[in-house]
């Protein structure tokens, strides 16, 4: 059965956008970014909110940037090829392999998980928290920035239910981001 995974970058603070709305403070140095790439090569389809659909958008058509470096070609290449499922109530079309979810998010994830065994991978704080309030989250792969936002959105929103976790995994990089990886034991 498929795993549903959430993944992404927080400040020490707990929060994935700082309150202007930007994400400039978390990005990753190259190995932090070889680490994201290798991590979505495990990847079997992404689901999205609309926010996030519409910032990795450039993607799709980044690899036509004379400009781009190998490690960014790559990342292009694999986030171009990965299938994709948006979840939004104001978009009506999506491009490249993407598609709109046809369901709700656990009847998505329902079917999803009967067609295979790869990773199910959730992108998005407001997204993420829908499937963990539903219980569908099964693994947190958290990479800490060593910055403070005071505010913004959160990685964990407040009210989710408890989870009760298993760290499996943790990394640390010389530029300080800490990788944490934990596994729902429910």
């Amino acid at each position: 059965m498929r795993t549903v995974t959430y993944s992404m970058g927080m400040s020490l603070d707990g929060y994935v956008v700082d309150p202007h709305g930007d994400l400039d403070w978390g990005a990753p140095d190259d190995d932090v970014f070889s680490f994201v790439t290798d991590e979505i090569r495990g990847v079997d389809v992404h689901l999205l909110g609309r926010r996030l659909y519409e910032t990795m958008a450039y993607w799709e058509t980044a690899d036509q940037d004379p400009s781009l470096d190998d490690a960014n070609r790559t990342w292009a290449a694999l986030w171009k090829a990965l299938p994709k499922v948006v979840f939004s109530t104001s978009l009506t079309e999506v491009q490249g392999n993407s598609r709109l979810a046809s369901g709700g998010l656990a009847e998505e994830i329902e079917q999803l998980r009967a067609e295979g065994d790869g990773e199910i991978a959730i992108g998005g704080p407001t997204l993420a928290a829908a499937a963990a309030e539903l219980g569908l989250i099964d693994e947190y792969r958290i990479r800490i920035s060593p910055v403070l936002l005071g505010g913004g959105i959160p990685f964990f929103p407040h009210g989710e239910r408890r989870a009760d976790l298993e760290l499996i995994d943790t990394r640390t990089f010389s530029s300080g981001v800490i990788y944490a990886r934990y596994r729902v034991t429910r």
